[in-house]
């Protein structure tokens, strides 16, 4: 597997050949942001599978080629779990996320025979892989450069998977009749992340 490494940013040139579809994830300090975590490192697929791997500038944030991405309504971000990952990258690149395709909404949703629906668990359903977990505690604000191969692989396959897992999960809920009920979920995504950042991280439903 190639995986492209940047600094900063992600260049214009490959910006501009992504395109309807691009699967992200993210890498951070701890799970405490904004109140006391950092945005690490941003990894993406695009629907070819090239693997691209962003350390942004920890001090700035400035990444105006990824924003642009992040921002275009025509190219469809999947990520699984992606409140975390978009309240992340809203919060520190200063973007707003649109077009989104969220895994474990989907599963959580349409996958009623189990309760397991870890990215782990949805890349050996629908890719038949198992997935390595063990650099998930790793020191990711090191540079991009020190990451030893095996870290490398661990972000890639956090991203190289998710097309897949998407398209398997439409089927899945289209076949149930669900999928108007998924759409409804993932509206209500940027109200949870704005509760998320002003602190009411509590299930808001509960009794």
């Amino acid at each position: 597997m190639k995986i492209n490494k940047f600094s900063n940013d992600l260049p214009k040139e490959i910006v501009s050949k992504i395109k309807d579809s691009v699967a992200l994830d993210t890498e951070a300090t701890g799970l405490k942001i904004p109140e006391r975590d950092k945005l690490s490192l941003i990894q993406l697929c695009d629907s070819s599978g090239q693997v691209y791997v962003v350390q942004p500038d920890r001090k700035t944030y400035k990444a105006p080629n990824l924003v642009s991405l992040l921002e275009n309504d025509k190219i469809q971000k999947i990520g699984h779990y992606l409140r975390f990952d978009k309240s992340a990258l809203e919060y520190f690149l200063k973007c707003r996320i649109k077009n989104v395709f969220d895994t474990k909404i989907a599963s959580k949703v349409v996958r009623t025979y189990t309760d397991q629906h870890g990215l782990k668990n949805l890349v050996y359903e629908f890719c038949n892989k198992n997935l390595d977990k063990r650099a998930s505690s790793s020191d990711w604000n090191k540079d991009i450069n020190e990451f030893s191969d095996k870290q490398l692989e661990y972000a890639a396959n956090d991203v190289i998977f998710l097309h897949k897992i998407k398209s398997e999960l439409e089927k899945m809920l289209k076949r149930e009749n669900r999928m108007d009920l998924y759409k409804r979920c993932v509206q209500f995504l940027d109200t949870r992340i704005e509760l998320d950042q002003s602190g009411f991280k509590f299930d808001i439903f509960e009794h």
